[in-house]
């Protein structure tokens, strides 16, 4: 029997988590943290693939940019550039951090980290509404500041009241460059680290020519994009929390374990998912399963091994879970 091929898109709290001052230290010690339970999956035999989000840390650079301008008048880089500055050293601590938990395992695998660009439409409707929050929480004078010098935008925390964090633009993915080369490393054994941060945005020219792009591109799109185009088998979203529930912090909440294709999209449309928070992710694993995935999970990093937690999006219920979630709701 053929191995598993995952996907295996690492969140944000994966890396840096609420409250911490985002210090290396913090971020390699989460890292590894997160690391240690993927090892069932490869113990299991499992191909796998890593993306990761940079939202914190993305915008990190770009304020770390600012400081050099103000204060050793260096020029700034474009947000692209930031986002690839993001990819590399991420995917430098990802490697790393694996390559300890493997040797902690006694598992031998290669493990390859490659930069990773995706093309995007120049003309998404996102260029006109940025969405996408990256950087730390500021208070509104620091943001309107900010507005006024650099001509950033800035929206209000729904979780913090009074906090603002910089949205720029994020474009649909359309097609992840060097697909071919991830599946080839990742079928041949090697745990490939890639997409990172949703990958550094491009578009082609008139010419064919790859040119760059002010965005970040949302990591579980990009992800669910990648899993589809290397015809992986599971594709997995670690968050912060061990279900996805229905109307979340609301009195009727609700868990919502195994779901089909139908109901998640009638969830979807009757507003019940986060429009900033879940959501994206139900519509990532949605698009992985409508493009021939067998099975979308969403679960927290550390409840992944337990087949207790975890919500599972399939086409089509499993005639054995969906006995399995009726009991539990009644």
């Amino acid at each position: 029997m053929m191995n598993k091929l995952a996907v295996i898109a690492l969140g944000g709290n994966a890396l840096l988590r609420e409250n911490q001052k985002g210090i290396i230290e913090e971020q390699e010690e989460n890292t590894a943290e997160t690391l240690e339970n993927i090892v069932f999956l490869l113990n299991k035999g499992y191909n796998i693939v890593i993306s990761f989000g940079n939202g914190p840390q993305v915008g990190n650079i770009m304020m770390q940019n600012d400081a050099g301008e103000q204060l050793y008048d260096l020029p700034p880089m474009p947000l692209d550039t930031c986002v690839a500055y993001s990819q590399g050293g991420i995917g430098f601590m990802i490697e790393r951090a694996l390559r300890n938990v493997l040797n902690e395992h006694g598992i031998r695998r290669n493990v390859l980290t490659l930069m990773t660009m995706v093309e995007v439409d120049p003309n998404d409707v996102a260029f006109a509404d940025p969405g996408k929050r990256i950087g730390k929480t500021v208070t509104k004078e620091e943001a309107d500041k900010l507005i006024t010098e650099k001509g950033w935008m800035f929206k209000e925390e729904k979780k913090q009241k009074g906090g603002y964090r910089r949205v720029v633009p994020s474009p649909s993915p359309k097609y992840i460059i060097n697909w071919e080369v991830i599946q080839r490393n990742a079928l041949a054994g090697a745990i490939v680290i890639a997409v990172g941060g949703g990958g550094v945005p491009v578009y082609t020219d008139e010419n064919g020519y790859l040119r760059p792009v002010e965005a970040v591109i949302d990591k579980d799109s990009a992800s669910a994009l990648l899993a589809a185009q290397i015809h992986a088998n599971e594709f997995y979203i670690l968050t912060d929390v061990p279900f996805v529930y229905a109307n979340y912090g609301e009195p009727e909440q609700k868990v919502l374990e195994f779901l089909n294709y139908s109901d998640t999209m009638r969830y979807l449309d009757a507003g019940t998912f986060g429009l900033g928070t879940m959501a994206p992710k139900i519509k990532a694993a949605l698009y992985f399963i409508k493009h021939g995935g067998t099975m979308s999970i969403i679960t927290e990093s550390k409840k992944l091994e337990d087949k207790a937690f975890g919500t599972k999006i399939t086409m089509e219920y499993i005639e054995q879970d969906l006995h399995k979630y009726d009991q539990k709701s009644e």
